[in-house]
């Protein structure tokens, strides 16, 4: 998965699921851009369990989900659960940078993992 080049951009797992289909869509986003820049996903850690994430594409169709699990990963960890789901049900996953900045690795710590399911 690509890291989006600018702070308003996201990237979107293009080889995983179309959002809304069944499976787990997934989109990129940066937080704490540098220089204090607004970047997409700076709310992203003040979202709960049980919120909505309301999706429009560009054709006006609104799709919306529904906030199931928070987690946090080591930049390091095994996370491929992110991009796949087998339980037949569609969902989208939200990644952003968390954690401290690692000058060596130039990257955050942690990554914040937002786990939704399409509202019925």
């Amino acid at each position: 998965m690509d890291v989006p080049k600018n702070p308003q951009d996201t990237a979107w797992y293009s080889p995983g699921t179309p959002l809304g289909a069944i499976g787990s869509a997934v989109i990129d986003g940066h937080s704490g851009w540098k220089g204090g820049v607004p970047a997409v996903f700076d709310n992203l850690k003040n979202i709960k369990k049980g919120d909505e994430i309301n999706i429009v594409d560009t054709k006006g169709n609104k799709t919306i989900f529904i906030v199931r699990e928070i987690k946090i990963y080591k930049s390091n960890s095994d996370d491929t659960n992110i991009f796949t789901s087998k339980d037949g049900k569609a969902h989208l996953n939200l990644i952003t940078c968390t954690g401290s900045w690692d000058e060596i690795i130039k990257s955050h710590t942690e990554r914040l993992v937002v786990f939704s399911d399409k509202k019925i």
